[in-house]
């Protein structure tokens, strides 16, 4: 027994000793690792890529601070020291976006720029409000599969029979447009996406030919990423832009007319409707010819979306319910603020009222109203809530805080002295110009930071040029949601180009001539429809007094 139980415990600490013939009789040590080797395995821990780019920004924030020299406040030089740390890991995204979003409430204090109760602030106001509101019920849309059954039925009623490509082309892009009007561009993109996708996997695989499948697929994917971008120009809360463009203005011009989401609507929408039909237009006449019908009709059919409608079943009580509050807050928000002769029902709270207030209550009817699906179930819990995209909302924060420092600091006023080269061009070309530089910078960083550099600029430049400053800050932040060229301009891009259905000369071949189209429209429809909705043929107004460097040398 006894030689039986060593013989087990020798097999149980080798246990390949009868498997390998070639196994060692004993037991082989762990090299022992001299310290040579641990040296250069903790040099290869440290110095790797991303820390590398890690330390490069607060190293070429030093290198600011010794270098440059304004002849402004010394908080001017600070901030720009600070603008390029947080854009630097921004950019190379060294660490994550989110945690470079909160940067600027330990950078601010600490350079003497702004108190950590003021930058904390500015993380937190209406927008911000609207932002997560309008989060909540895009993500019970989602739930539901609201967003499935509509791009079916719209579907259908574009597909045509005869199978009709560029109606059915129409159909998808319009239903991708329209749901962005409501939700965020990037989540609208990556909603409608797998929609898509799900009507071209019926198609056989792209034989890398030229054909009209393969043309149809590219015509698809391209027409959802870039209707995700042009209709979330047309609503507040289609993009962080749009918000950011409006925070600023109210931080800037406290006292002025604010806008509200019925006001940019009344801009945005022929704006993107004008953008959206020469989208649909293009894609049509690189990818989808009517005479391609005949070569999808074989995949595509009515019979197979409506087993697809079928499937989802009859509305239930929770999603009727959860297209009534969302038709409930749409109707809040466009009827908030009428016109100086019909006041809104903002009036009866004396204006202390606004979009995130309405935005936030009717998320919050969602953890109210019973879903009927079980006992004590309600149409959305917090469960559910846990993919709101908080990386998103601490961008809006860092873009409002980066334009609120850039403001106080001096900055603005200082780099506002480059952009002086637009006085000298006639008034007419100044909103193409702006929105040309813009649409430039937002193709290499984001929507959102480009809004948050250039806008700011743009209200010092107005003020040397004595004219509205919406003149040219509208411009400004649209042109920067005029990301049509590169796959890493905006995630919305990235979704449609990791399907691998496109290219970058797809996107080239369709971006250059869309940006061209959208500069022209700004072009025709600033002066003339934005003249009339923001008013900027009339009085100038004043910024909000700060205390500022700038208004203290004043």
């Amino acid at each position: 027994m006894e030689n039986s139980n060593s013989n087990n415990d020798d097999h149980n600490h080798y246990p390949n000793l009868d498997n390998d013939p070639k196994a060692p009789l004993l037991p082989l040590q762990e090299p022992i690792e001299t310290s040579e080797n641990s040296y250069n395995s903790n040099i290869k821990i440290i110095f790797t890529v991303k820390n590398l780019l890690i330390l490069l920004g607060p190293l070429l924030c030093m290198i600011i601070c010794l270098c440059v020299q304004f002849e402004g406040p010394k908080t001017s030089r600070d901030m720009l020291a600070v603008l390029v740390w947080i854009f630097w890991w921004w950019l190379t995204e060294a660490i994550p976006m989110p945690i470079t979003s909160m940067a600027p409430l330990f950078l601010f204090p600490l350079f003497g720029i702004a108190s950590s109760d003021d930058v904390a602030k500015t993380y937190m106001n209406d927008v911000v409000a609207l932002v997560l509101g309008s989060f909540i019920l895009a993500l019970a849309v989602e739930h539901y599969d609201i967003h499935k059954r509509l791009a079916l039925n719209i579907t259908l009623m574009f597909c045509g029979d005869p199978l009709n490509p560029p109606l059915l082309l129409l159909g998808i892009c319009g239903t991708t447009a329209f749901v962005s009007m409501w939700m965020h561009n990037t989540a609208a993109a990556v909603i409608m996406m797998p929609v898509a996708t799900g009507i071209l996997h019926r198609f056989p695989p792209s034989s890398g030919r030229s054909d009209p499948v393969s043309n149809f697929s590219k015509a698809v994917v391209l027409g959802v990423i870039y209707s995700a971008g042009i209709g979330g120009m047309s609503t507040l809360t289609g993009t962080g832009v749009n918000l950011i463009l409006v925070g600023m203005w109210k931080s800037y011009f406290p006292d002025a007319e604010q806008i509200g989401f019925a006001t940019w609507s009344f801009f945005g929408v022929p704006l993107a409707l004008s953008i959206f039909i020469a989208m649909w237009g293009i894609l049509c006449l690189f990818y989808c010819t009517k005479s391609s019908g005949s070569a999808l009709s074989e995949y595509l059919d009515k019979t197979l979306l409506k087993r697809e409608l079928e499937a989802l079943g009859p509305m239930c009580f929770a999603e009727k319910m959860v297209l009534s509050v969302f038709s409930v807050l749409i109707a809040l928000w466009m009827t908030r603020s009428l016109t100086d002769d019909i006041p809104g029902w903002g009036d009866l709270f004396q204006g202390r009222v606004g979009d995130g207030t309405v935005s936030v209550m009717m998320a919050t009817l969602l953890f109210i109203i019973p879903s009927k699906k079980g006992k004590g179930e309600k149409l959305m819990d917090w469960n559910k809530c846990k993919k709101l995209p908080w990386n998103i909302v601490l961008l809006l924060g860092a873009g409002f805080a980066i334009a609120d420092g850039v403001r106080r600091s001096g900055l603005a006023q200082i780099l506002s002295s480059y952009l002086d080269f637009l006085e000298n061009i006639p008034y007419l070309a100044v909103a193409p110009a702006v929105c040309l530089i813009s649409g430039f910078i937002t193709e290499f960083t984001s929507n959102n930071a480009t809004t948050t550099l250039v806008v700011p600029l743009l209200i010092q430049v107005a003020e040397t040029m004595h004219i509205h400053p919406l003149f040219l800050m509208v411009p400004g932040a649209i042109g920067a949601q005029f990301a049509f060229i590169l796959p890493t301009s905006t995630p919305s891009n990235i979704v449609g180009f990791s399907t691998g259905r496109i290219d970058i000369k797809d996107m080239i071949k369709v971006g250059i001539p869309l940006k061209i189209i959208g500069i022209g429209a700004m072009t025709i429809l600033m002066p003339t429809l934005g003249a009339l909705v923001f008013q900027t043929n009339g009085q100038i107004p004043s910024p909000g007094i700060l205390d500022s460097p700038i208004h203290t040398r004043a």
